[in-house]
């Protein structure tokens, strides 16, 4: 690779990760500012970092790194090193963030409905912008991906059925009002990282037409684990016949399919769609190391 490429994917890394960091400090804010001192907390891991430091006084921030750790692994196994390491930057940043804005001034204070929606847009673009640019903030979706390859349940559904026990546990410490609220403002988070990841909530479908299709499915096998299929399709205009490229993949893998499309062939023909489900077949994928 030239040495102009690699400045270029060097500073493009850069960026990526300053973009992780902003997102775990938009989420820190929307946390400390707005939904915990209104005793609303959030969902997965963060919202049971926020139950261990609600019972037993433990800084948040150190629960949310500690409780992090086996999740960012699975990660690391499921997606890659590029994503555990942006999950491990943004994780950090959030727990870091969390600790130094303890006391700053609660911007919302009483107004219920309020505090769900402000709360869980900040949380939800935070999160969002996060997962836009390759990390996550948070491991319950990770936990979720791998659950998907062995039982006959989405990934989403499988984050909504884990989110579940996690607000049964926020109503212990928040009571039951707060522990509907905090589902509220959850559920407004995840519209929220739909719309800044563009459809994250879901499988995606990519239909790419290359010049150079066996380095493309080679590549996405290797670094993805996922299998893809060929169709031939032909050109109207130019009557050539092209090998189309079908591959479904998770909602984390997303910036990843874009990074190996990017790099194969930066003029590949590329179409995505939003997958509701997906039953059978071979869409469980291998480990990658």
């Amino acid at each position: 690779m030239p040495k102009s490429q690699q400045k270029s994917s060097i500073w493009k890394l850069i960026a990526r990760g300053f973009a992780v960091m902003l997102g775990a400090v938009i989420a820190a804010y929307g946390l400390e500012s707005v939904l915990i001192p209104n005793q609303v907390s959030d969902g997965g891991v963060t919202g049971l970092s926020i139950v261990g430091s609600q019972l037993f006084g433990f800084p948040l921030g150190l629960l949310i790194a500690v409780l992090n750790i086996p999740f960012v692994f699975l990660g690391y196994k499921q997606i890659g090193k590029s994503f555990a390491l942006f999950s491990v930057l943004g994780i950090a940043t959030l727990a870091v963030s969390t600790s130094l804005m303890h006391h700053v001034p609660t911007i919302i204070q009483g107004d219920t409905l309020l505090v769900t929606v402000v709360g869980g847009i900040i949380l939800g673009f935070g999160m969002g912008l996060a997962l836009r640019n390759g990390g996550a903030l948070d491991g319950i979706d990770m936990l979720a991906v791998l659950l998907s390859r062995k039982m006959p349940f989405g990934t989403s559904d499988l984050i909504l059925f884990l989110n579940v026990f996690v607000f049964a546990i926020v109503s212990t410490v928040f009571g039951l009002q707060g522990a509907f609220l905090s589902a509220i403002a959850y559920y407004i988070a995840t519209k929220v990282i739909s719309i800044v990841e563009e459809g994250l909530s879901g499988s995606k479908m990519y239909k790419i037409i290359t010049s150079d299709p066996e380095d493309m499915v080679e590549t996405i096998r290797d670094r993805l684990g996922r299998s893809s299929t060929y169709s031939i399709v032909q050109g109207a205009y130019s009557n050539e016949e092209f090998k189309e490229i079908t591959c479904i993949i998770n909602r984390l893998e997303d910036s990843k399919m874009k990074e190996i499309i990017l790099e194969i062939d930066p003029k590949a023909f590329v179409t995505v769609y939003e997958v509701a489900e997906v039953r059978g077949g071979n869409f469980s994928k291998r480990n990658i190391h």
